[in-house]
Order: structure tokens, then sequence, then C-alpha cells
């Protein structure tokens, strides 16, 4: 497994985590990915729990860009206290080169949501001969 591309992600996921549960004005509603490249297949996987895939979950792919967004809203009521959770998520990944993006298959399992991006590479990397020079 290996991840491809610089993201628009924190290098530093315990900040993130601080940063989400002690921070007064940070985004409350992150939202946790995980990447893969193998075998042909880019991979996303999303955590979204509380959601409904088939109405509040949304996957698109243009311009070399994959977006993920998603509205959630919880209530929970017992013996007098009621408590509720809302608010929109949005990811955009960028996707490695030779995706194919008419052949994205995403499905949504127990809170996680899986993308499927298949891709091409040619396999022939291009290799860059270093000119060395001696100081005279």
């Amino acid at each position: 497994m290996s991840s491809l591309l610089p993201r628009s992600r924190t290098s530093f996921p315990v900040l993130t985590d601080w940063l989400e549960n002690a921070w007064p004005f940070a985004e409350h509603n992150l939202m946790r990915i995980e990447e893969t490249a193998e075998e042909g297949k880019y991979t996303v996987r999303a955590e979204l729990p509380g959601v409904d895939p088939a109405k509040d979950v949304h996957v698109t792919a243009e311009g070399g860009l994959l977006t993920i967004t998603a509205e959630r809203e919880a209530r929970t009521e017992e013996k007098g206290h009621s408590e509720f959770r809302y608010g929109s998520f949005r990811r955009t990944i960028t996707l490695p080169t030779g995706a194919d993006p008419s052949k994205i298959t995403a499905k949504y399992t127990d809170g996680i949501l899986e993308v499927v991006v298949p891709f091409e590479t040619d396999g022939a990397g291009k290799h860059v001969e270093i000119e060395v020079t001696q100081k005279k």
C-alpha cells in the first residue's frame, strides 16, 4: 500500500486530532480518509458514520480531482435529555495520473464509504541522467 501525490491535508495527524477536540474555532466536521494504490486501483475510504448514503453523500470526479461531500444530522433523546449533531463534510483529493473517472465505483458499508478508481500506468518511468562536473 502506498500513498500517491501530495494531499491537501496536514502531515501531522496528531495535530489534527488535537485541533478537532481542543481548539474552539477548529473545523469539527473533518472527514477522515485513507488512501491506497494497488494493482491498478486507487482506493479512498472515508469515515462517514450516521449518514444516509443514498440521500446525503455525493461523489464527483472532474478535472483530475475526486470530491466527496456529505451532510449528517443525528438526534438522540433519553430521559429528558436530547442532543443533536449536524454538519457538512467535504474532501477533495487529487486522482493519480491515468485515472479513469468513467469507471469509478463507490459503496457504503457500516459507516465507511469506499471509492475505487481504476488507473493505468505505462510502467516506464523516465530515467534522468545526472551531469557530473568538477570544480577547477
